[in-house]
Formats: C-alpha cells, sequence, structure tokens
C-alpha cells in the first residue's frame, strides 16, 4: 500500500514538475460563443501553468473579433499576447456578440493586429522543435496559407507536435460549419498537414452542452466578466450551449486524460461539397475523437471548471 501510494505521489509531483505545453490557439471568434468560453480555458490552463498560451490568430476577416480577443486577454492580464487578424478571410460577418460586448461593456482592447499567417510564422519560429499544440477552432484559412507561406511548411511540420481540430462530421452529417465555409483550405489542411491532426467532429461538441446555470453562477467572482457578457449577448439566455470548440481545447491540453476515447490511425477526406469521412490506415496521421456518456460528464465537469475559474490577475469591474 505505501509503496502504490509513493508511486502515485511520484507520477503527480512529475506531472505538476512538466514544462507548460506551448499553445497558439486559432479561431473565427465571434461565429459562436463556444469561441470564447474555448480562449477562456485557455487562460485557466495557462494560469495553472499546464500550457503557455503563445498567440491567438482569428479566421474572422472582422476586426471586432479580433478586439474581443484582446479585450478577453486584458481581463485576464495577459495583453501581452498577440492577437493576428485573417486579411481577405472568407467572411467578415461581425456576429451577435464580440462588438456589442465590448461597446456596452467597455472592455479596453487593442486596435492594431499584425496579419495571422505572419504572426504564426514568427511565433513557430521562436519555439523547440517539436513542442508546438495547435488548436484551430474556425475555418482552415490561416493554417492552409501558412503552408503557402515561405518556410510555413517546414516549421509546421518542424514545430507543431499536434492540431487539434474542431471540424467535420464524422457520423455522416454535414457539411460541417468550420468546414463549409472554407472548402479548399480544409481540403487543403486535411491533405497537406505534414504532422499529426486529431479531429474532433461535430458529433463530440454536439452532445455536451455548457450549462447556462454556471453563466449565472461559477462566474460570481467577478462583478463583470467579457465571457460572460459575450454569452449572455449571442442568444436570448438562458440556453445550455455545445461545447465543439472547448473540446478539442480540453484535449489538445490533457490529450491522455481520459476525457475522450481516440479512434485509430487513419485520413480525413473532405469532398467538394465539404462532406467528411474518415478512412482507417495505420499509416494515417489523422485520428478523431468519440465520446461516451462517463466521458461527457467528466469533460464537462473539466470544461465548466476551467472555463469559470477565477484569475487571480483579472481586471475587477
Amino acid at each position: 500500500m505505501k509503496k502504490q501510494f509513493a508511486v502515485v505521489l511520484f507520477c503527480t509531483l512529475a506531472a505538476l514538475a512538466a514544462p507548460p505545453v506551448p499553445v497558439i490557439y486559432d479561431t473565427d471568434m465571434g461565429n459562436d460563443i463556444d469561441d470564447a468560453l474555448a480562449l477562456a480555458m485557455l487562460h485557466a490552463l495557462d494560469a495553472r501553468g499546464e500550457i503557455r498560451l503563445l498567440a491567438v490568430t482569428v479566421t474572422k476577416d472582422n476586426p471586432w473579433a479580433a478586439r474581443y480577443v484582446s479585450a478577453v486577454n486584458r481581463f485576464y492580464g495577459r495583453g501581452d499576447i498577440p492577437v493576428g487578424l485573417v486579411r481577405e478571410g472568407v467572411t467578415r460577418e461581425e456576429g451577435n456578440y464580440v462588438r456589442r460586448a465590448i461597446e456596452q461593456g467597455g472592455w479596453p482592447h487593442d486596435t492594431d493586429f499584425p496579419e495571422a499567417v505572419g504572426l504564426l510564422r514568427r511565433v513557430l519560429a521562436e519555439e523547440a522543435d517539436g513542442s508546438v499544440v495547435l488548436v484551430q477552432v474556425g475555418f482552415s484559412t490561416n493554417l492552409a496559407r501558412l503552408l503557402d507561406a515561405p518556410g510555413g511548411r517546414e516549421l509546421a511540420s518542424r514545430k507543431v507536435k499536434l492540431l487539434s481540430v474542431m471540424a467535420g462530421d464524422f457520423t455522416g452529417g454535414g457539411p460541417e460549419y468550420n468546414v463549409k465555409e472554407d472548402i479548399p483550405s480544409a481540403r487543403k489542411l486535411a491533405a497537406e498537414w505534414p504532422g499529426p491532426i486529431v479531429w474532433s467532429g461535430f458529433e463530440v461538441g454536439k452532445t455536451i452542452r455548457y450549462p447556462a446555470r454556471s453563466i449565472e453562477r461559477d462566474f460570481a467572482w467577478t462583478p463583470r466578466h467579457p465571457v460572460v457578457d459575450g454569452y449572455r449577448l449571442y442568444m436570448k439566455f438562458p440556453y445550455d450551449r455545445e461545447t465543439w470548440d472547448l473540446t478539442a481545447v480540453l484535449y489538445a491540453a490533457r490529450p491522455t486524460d481520459g476525457y475522450f476515447t481516440v479512434s485509430g490511425p487513419g485520413w480525413v477526406r473532405i469532398d467538394e461539397r465539404g462532406m467528411t469521412r474518415f478512412e482507417p490506415d495505420p499509416a494515417g496521421r489523422h485520428r478523431h475523437l468519440i465520446v461516451d456518456d462517463l466521458q461527457r460528464a467528466r469533460a464537462l465537469e473539466a470544461m465548466v471548471w476551467l472555463a469559470s475559474q477565477p484569475a487571480r490577475d483579472a481586471m475587477r469591474h
């Protein structure tokens, strides 16, 4: 018994001593509120020392999307995290909450943002080989363009150890939104990304809903919060929203914690309509997430705790 306790204690201390994983978050902030909750999770994981949030790149070609990201970063006391914005992206739609949350809440934010692919190249170049985890929860525009940028493909191959993607539907549904909005980029990413990709399909986050009661109760540690403002503005409140993007973040940060089952290896194929299918292949570099009822409960608990975690350096309004 003492020996077992010692082993458990050793493993726990080893995990706590592990260096934080460098993470880049690529998002279409504003199209849904799950992007904002996922960003809150990333700040919690950063504060816990599990990750280092290196940068956020935005695939939504609207300045208010990047401004909202900046406002959330500043709220968490991390205005130093660079934010990149796509140029000539596939949609300029503002969405329901990014601008309104900032203007109604008076949240301070940056207004000048570098081009996203240039920022990706710079940040990746500064990190150790095989160390970076990329989390893509929007369109594939930025990462597809990275593959075509000078030195971009080599950086992706050398620096990125995992790409965690929320996209596709592996139950025969679709075409899924993140894919169909920029089908050429999604097809390029699936066909040409040089490293491993784990896909969280539409069917995973659809079955796990973030509870409105958490918005009402778990953020009481602060009088106001930009993510809470966004959640209340996105749809008629109260509502429980699907956790699509949160699942990709949770797996990226804690891939061995058993929140999901990971399929065997294979390849994700995307056709001209944006339909996705998974082809098993022992030599494949792609896998996709599967979730059962017990895992749903565990994953939701973790996502709620992380998204609502009190921030030591948060702005108090």
